[in-house]
């Protein structure tokens, strides 16, 4: 019987938890609660996804008021994919919290530091499971100002300036949003998504629409950092806990790239946004400017976590490039990288904040030898490089190989030779990395350097083994983006 409520649950119970751990003002007793929650909302989405792979189109109605009058809950492939991946990377990111939180954010505020993670989570995964247009900005709205708190509760004094800058950033971006939905309203008397996806063809060349499109791309695409509406991340992910960090990057732009799909091929349609307004051409420049612009950035970068953060941005391109080639192939590329990125990049923070604990700052110069006495981060962070430069057996080489097939199906040879020569530049700034802690002598240090313990390696690790697992079978992670594919080019949900 609970199951038939498990759209609900996943955004009430991470939501009513949040309030649960300032009330009890202990570290350890939020911390568990946090870790419940996580882990009780990964089974909550993975048996959604399972069941609107098998059965269908999931809808929920909430305070039985029938759609499109009432709110209801809307769970299909291409936001069950997504439900998994947010929760999955919430619970692993949590299990490996207690140490790092520990380390970087002072005890006192630690029931107030896993509040605020849980207003995220609950943000993230209503943003996904919601179809309503006007709950997607409610939801926004909640990720994003938990966002804020989490980053500015990082130890350097930068972290509230980048913080602050995330802030303005993210309100004007909300703002647009904001615009958008009004006026899809304005024109069509509706807020539900399904139904906004009937009526927008009626009214799809008016200037209102039109208006609507373009605020609505604009405001998503500064929320998942699209180049050059990228200024706000490299300071966030930099100056954050590692955990944070961590949890952010793997999911918050994810999201930000689901609600540019949903409204791009379920509300306005695919024919209107790829055919007729011309959309996949300037996001085919904006790609690849983020590409090889971010990739060459990161190669200068001294900070890892502002290395890794250009490489996001980079990586976001490669999303978004799937976009622009106009076919279920290349959206299929977007959605699987969608995933395998949040894997990747997920691992890869995990195994700084690791190091973080060790040396505090993670930079070239403090990673020096540290191959040999953290041998297991540090081989953890070579194999989750090579995702990212998409090595074969890995989940970036999966998300490549499909960038290329939709660009030989256009019969651009032209973009799959850029494809593969922008993997070149994650070569050398993954290099830089390798260098610095195999063959160079190690820094001198004030304390002894020695493995995290097993409650930080174990989650880090589990990321970087999904790396590889996926990268070998991709039933799962192919065949579900392959579905989600053909539903969004189909339109409504």
């Amino acid at each position: 019987m609970i199951a038939i409520h498990f759209p609900a649950l996943q955004v009430v119970v991470p939501l009513l938890a949040a309030p649960l751990c300032v009330i009890v003002r202990n570290a350890r007793a939020a911390w568990l609660i946090a870790l419940a929650v996580s882990w009780a909302m990964l089974y909550v989405a993975t048996g959604l996804l399972a069941e609107a792979l098998s059965a269908g189109v999931i809808s929920y109605r909430l305070g039985s008021w029938a759609p499109p009058w009432g709110i209801e809950y809307r769970v299909d492939p291409v936001n069950g994919l997504l439900l998994v991946l947010v929760s999955f990377v919430g619970a692993v990111v949590m299990t490996f919290s207690r140490a790092s939180v520990d380390h970087e954010v002072p005890r006192s505020q630690h029931h107030l530091f896993y509040a605020a993670y849980l207003l995220c989570l609950s943000g993230l995964l209503g943003i996904a499971v919601t179809g309503d247009a006007f709950n997607i900005f409610v939801f926004l709205e909640i990720s994003s100002l938990a966002t804020y708190i989490l980053i500015a509760m990082g130890r350097d004094r930068r972290a509230l300036t980048a913080s602050y800058q995330y802030l303005i950033m993210g309100t004007i971006g909300a703002t647009f949003i904001v615009i958008g939905i009004g006026l899809l309203y304005l024109m069509t008397g509706t807020l539900n998504l399904a139904d906004l996806a009937q009526r927008v063809p009626q009214v799809e060349h008016t200037r209102p629409v039109l208006a609507a499109l373009a605020f609505l791309t604009v405001g998503i695409s500064l929320k998942l950092a699209l180049f050059p509406l990228h200024l706000w991340l490299p300071n966030a992910y930099a100056y954050a806990p590692s955990m944070v960090t961590a949890f952010v990057a793997a999911t918050a732009t994810k999201v930000a790239v689901y609600l540019l799909l949903r409204f791009f091929f379920t509300v306005f349609g695919a024919s209107f946004v790829l055919e007729q307004v011309q959309v996949p051409a300037i996001l085919l420049v904006l790609s690849l400017a983020a590409m090889f612009v971010a990739s060459t950035v990161a190669i200068y970068q001294d900070d890892l976590k502002r290395m890794l953060a250009y490489s996001s941005v980079a990586q976001i391109g490669y999303i978004t490039l799937g976009v622009s080639t106009a076919s279920a192939t290349g959206l299929t590329a977007t959605l699987v990288h969608l995933l395998n990125h949040g894997v990747t990049k997920g691992a890869l923070f995990l195994l700084l904040g690791c190091m973080a604990l060790r040396v505090d700052r993670v930079t070239i110069a403090s990673i020096r030898g540290i191959g040999r006495t953290m041998p297991l981060t540090t081989f953890g962070v070579v194999l989750g490089g090579f995702s990212l430069i998409g090595v074969p057996t890995t989940v970036g080489f999966v998300s490549k190989w499909y960038l290329v097939l939709a660009a030989l199906e256009r019969g651009w040879w032209w973009l799959a030779v850029l494809i593969l020569l922008s993997s070149l530049l994650a070569v050398v700034y993954m290099w830089r990395v390798v260098e610095a802690a195999y063959f160079k002598e190690p820094a001198p240090r004030a304390r002894k350097v020695t493995e995290a313990p097993l409650s930080m390696l174990l989650p880090a690790w589990a990321l970087v083994a999904a790396c590889i697992y996926f990268g070998l079978d991709t039933r799962l992670t192919v065949g579900v983006a392959t579905q989600a594919a053909q539903l969004l080019m189909g339109g409504t949900p």
